[in-house]
């Protein structure tokens, strides 16, 4: 008995006695092997889905359901799609966070007696994808496995398609919600009954089991993975946790790859001491990787990623989302940056770099044996640009291009040999056949020269049999399906000799076969099997040649990827104006003429830049100020400015000086969060929290308008609390934007406190907003003339002013009522709307006005 028990299969229990036929009954057998997954079960030209799969996959693709055979008496589901364009559908089902099985026939239909032997030779999950069609190019896809102990909580990833293999320790489960929120894994790995499975639920979860999140277990497998006896270089002491994650990558791997893993040579360790620190909503609230309503539009990324390959896209993105702290390694980009544009090097580069094939994910696919004709063949052109790239960056002395030209260094033994083995732009596939280039290999030109021989061959007896038959309309064809024939008209059909045997009738013709004529099909058709399978072999052991090379074009492919980020900061740095900041060791924040630079880049008009200047002595800036006058948007370029700075590109001033900054912070604008039971008040305060008991005196904090979701009393002594505990107990630079006036005395408790301000000024009672960062405080926040711009009706705004005048002269708000009017329209106003101005003369206009004059004076 075979029990399948999963999502797609509703506990089936299958009885092997049952009358089921042979072919069914292989059938289930293999996909009791696999019952979390859609098993694909090649019958001839068709992938066949069978019971729930067929039921899942027809929902999911839109396959019609039919049915095959029956099981316990009731028809047995079934969909299929076709072999040739499998590759489609399973972009659709991998992008939905399905898993699937390959199932291929390995055995030979001729001479198997019953089913044909079949096998699974691929599996496919989200965060195991290789092929080039299946994956987004600019984006990193990651398999990931989380695992906790007492202490601490073990993060493991791998880009299988990009060979990079990562750990890192964390002590908080915040922290967590920060590397998933960065990371953003196409699938992750959990142990079951993990207490982090509520952190991980926004994510493709897999369960697995206990056993395979043991340590002697993951310590086995590493070991094997890079022939090592021991973890010490791979952190067994500093990260046991995580290693423990990365061995239940590696078992999973082993499970879905079903081969070696050569291309994941080491592991990179990764310490969060060395980056600058964005938490989940950070990451949210700046905006980096994707705007509020979740797509990628007027982001950060938007504007500074022109990178002109897809490797340096996803290592720019790579940059964005771990900015460095220390400041040596960002001084070192800087300089490379400077270089570039000096000595005005990145059109050349950005043409050069263009031309560049995805080298790291074609490294992995030769590495996997998966990689495509295509991919060889783009490889070697990538390669004969080696010698232009190093030539394009030749003056260039800078620390870190100095660092790259190793890794740029050509390959000229491995070039020759692709060069010598692929043709030009050769078919998709090697089933093709006709990949390897003439001349490689003596036996694949011989079997070839026999096809050749065979058109000349079969011309001579087209042209012999023509003659001794005397048949004019006859001629000799082929096809997949027929093989060889001689095909005659229907007028002629019935002068066909007798040894004709005929072999298809269509319409207007009759086809034939000769002993002869099948006995050069099998010579031809041997020949040319024959050919593909010495070419099918050939291309193997070419991949086998080319993984000698891993090391170097893994290599190749970092060195090609930064340089196309640095190249691409330069050409931002020149296209946007802008400047390079200045790293001191000394504590403070400078920064001149500062932009937002998204809000730059999209802006029709001049942006208004500001200065701002944070150090111990003054640290945090009060700002009051209108609604939409400019506060949350002089927070954000300030830590937009900093990320930059920390990435080492230029920056959206004039100048900028940054002391040590270890972390950033921001808590602005809120909404429910409604999947989590959780207020728009308690976001925000669960995220001001988070602040206060993190933050250090090296942190950039932006707090805007904190308290809006409670009380007026609640709500202002929260933020009094808050803002007092920045300035005495944490120090942090801060930015704290405010409408409760009340605070803007706290610079005379605390000196460290400063009062700016934007402005605004009234025009003929409209609000004009100026957008300049000035010193002082606000003496009011317009917020009924923002009502208005808003559309916030006449009669709302008229109570809304009585009100407000009552409460600034402190009598009872019931007093404050106005009357409100009965609805009624003036005839002026009337006799005003059914005019068109544009077709008033000034006489006309003038005559008008000295009539409404005259008339019966008229509240309106």
């Amino acid at each position: 008995m075979i029990l399948l028990k999963s999502p797609l299969f509703n506990s089936i229990k299958v009885f092997m006695a049952t009358p089921h036929t042979p072919m069914m009954q292989q059938y289930l057998r293999i996909k009791s092997e696999y019952p979390d997954m859609l098993l694909l079960y090649r019958m001839g030209d068709f992938y066949e889905l069978f019971f729930d799969d067929a039921k899942r996959a027809s929902q999911l693709l839109d396959l019609t359901l039919t049915h095959r055979g029956q099981s316990a008496d009731k028809p047995i589901p079934m969909a299929g799609v076709p072999y040739h364009a499998v590759e489609n559908y399973l972009a659709r089902l991998i992008k939905k966070g399905e898993s699937v099985a390959i199932c291929e026939q390995i055995g030979d239909p001729a001479t198997s007696k019953g089913p044909v032997e079949r096998q699974v030779t691929r599996i496919i999950t989200p965060g195991t994808v290789v092929d080039e069609a299946l994956l987004d190019a600019k984006k990193d896809n990651l398999l990931l496995a989380v695992h906790q102990n007492k202490q601490k909580i073990g993060l493991a990833w791998v880009d299988l398609s990009g060979g990079r293999f990562h750990l890192l320790e964390l002590t908080q489960s915040n922290q967590l919600c920060a590397e998933l929120t960065r990371l953003q894994p196409a699938e992750l790995l959990l142990q079951e009954n993990s207490p982090l499975e509520e952190y991980c639920s926004s994510f493709p979860v897999k369960i697995r089991p206990g056993w395979e999140f043991q340590f002697d277990n993951a310590k086995k497998l590493l070991c094997e993975q890079f022939s090592v006896n021991d973890l010490s270089a791979f952190g067994e002491h500093d990260y046991p946790t995580a290693l423990v994650a990365a061995g239940t990558l590696l078992s999973y791997l082993h499970t879905t790859q079903k081969q070696a893993l050569p291309h994941l040579t080491t592991i990179t360790l990764e310490n969060s001491h060395d980056y600058l620190q964005l938490d989940a909503a950070t990451q949210k609230h700046l905006e980096l990787f994707e705007n509020i309503s979740g797509s990628q539009e007027n982001s950060l990324i938007s504007i500074i990623d022109k990178t002109a390959c897809s490797m340096g896209s996803r290592l720019l993105k790579r940059w964005l989302g771990r900015p460095l702290k220390q400041h040596k390694p960002i001084q070192e980009r800087q300089q490379a940056i400077e270089e570039i544009i000096k000595l005005q090097q990145a059109p050349i580069l950005n043409h050069l770099l263009k031309q560049i094939c995805d080298v790291e994910r074609i490294v992995s696919r030769i590495a996997l044996k998966s990689a495509r004709p295509r991919d060889l063949f783009f490889l070697n052109n990538t390669l004969e640009l080696l010698p232009e790239l190093s030539i394009a960056l030749g003056n260039n002395q800078s620390t870190l291009i100095t660092q790259l030209k190793k890794y740029l260094s050509p390959l000229p033994e491995l070039q020759e040999l692709l060069s010598a083995a692929i043709i030009e732009n050769p078919p998709m596939l090697i089933r093709d056949g006709g990949v390897i280039a003439s001349g490689f290999d003596e036996e694949l030109d011989e079997l070839r020269m026999l096809s050749t021989r065979a058109n000349e061959k079969l011309i001579h007896l087209e042209q012999q049999e023509k003659q001794h038959t005397g048949l004019s309309t006859l001629k000799f064809g082929f096809n997949n399906v027929q093989g060889y024939y001689i095909e005659l008209s229907k007028t002629q059909a019935e002068k066909a000799p007798p040894h004709y045997h005929r072999k298809q009738t269509l319409k207007n013709v009759e086809r034939y076969i000769t002993p002869e004529l099948k006995q050069f099909e099998e010579k031809v058709l041997s020949a040319q099997v024959k050919a593909l399978a010495r070419e099918k072999w050939l291309y193997e052991h070419l991949l086998l040649e080319i993984q000698k090379n891993i090391n170097e074009l893994c290599s190749l492919a970092q060195g090609l990827a930064q340089l196309d980020v640095l190249t691409t900061l330069a050409e931002r740095a020149q296209s946007f104006n802008w400047s390079c900041p200045k790293l001191v060791p000394e504590s403070q924040l400078s920064i001149k003429a500062g932009r937002h630079p998204v809000i730059e880049h999209l802006l029709q008009e001049r942006f208004i830049a500001n200065d701002l200047y944070l150090d111990p002595s003054q640290n945090i800036l009060l700002i009051t100020g209108p609604n939409m006058g400019g506060k949350s948007t002089y927070m954000r370029q300030t830590a937009l400015i900093v990320l930059l700075a920390h990435l080492g590109s230029f920056v959206p001033a004039t100048a900028a000086t940054l002391g040590p900054i270890d972390r950033i912070f921001t808590r602005i604008g809120a909404s429910d969060d409604l999947a989590s039971g959780r207020s728009t008040f308690m976001v925000e305060m669960t995220e001001t929290a988070q602040i206060l008991r993190q933050a250090t005196h090296q942190s950039l904090v932006l707090i805007d308008e904190i308290g809006r979701g409670t009380s007026t009393y609640d709500g202002m002594a929260l933020a009094y609390a808050s803002c007092t505990y920045l300035a005495t107990t944490i120090k942090a630079y801060t930015l704290f934007s405010t409408h409760y006036f009340e605070l803007t005395h706290l610079p005379q408790q605390w000196p460290c406190i400063r009062n700016v301000h934007l402005q605004a000024s009234l025009d003929t009672g409209r609000i004009v907003f100026l957008y300049r960062v000035e010193p002082g405080y606000a003496n009011r926040s317009y917020g009924l003339e923002v009502a208005e711009l808003a559309g916030i009706p006449t009669e709302v705004l008229k109570i809304a002013h009585t009100h407000l005048k009552q409460m600034q002269t402190g009598l009872p708000v019931s007093q404050a009522q106005p009357k409100v009017q009965e609805h009624h329209t003036s005839p002026i106003l009337q006799e005003l709307a059914q005019l068109d101005p544009d077709r008033l003369t000034a006489r006309e206009a003038l005559d008008l006005i000295y009539r409404f004059k005259d008339m019966e004076t008229i509240d309106i």
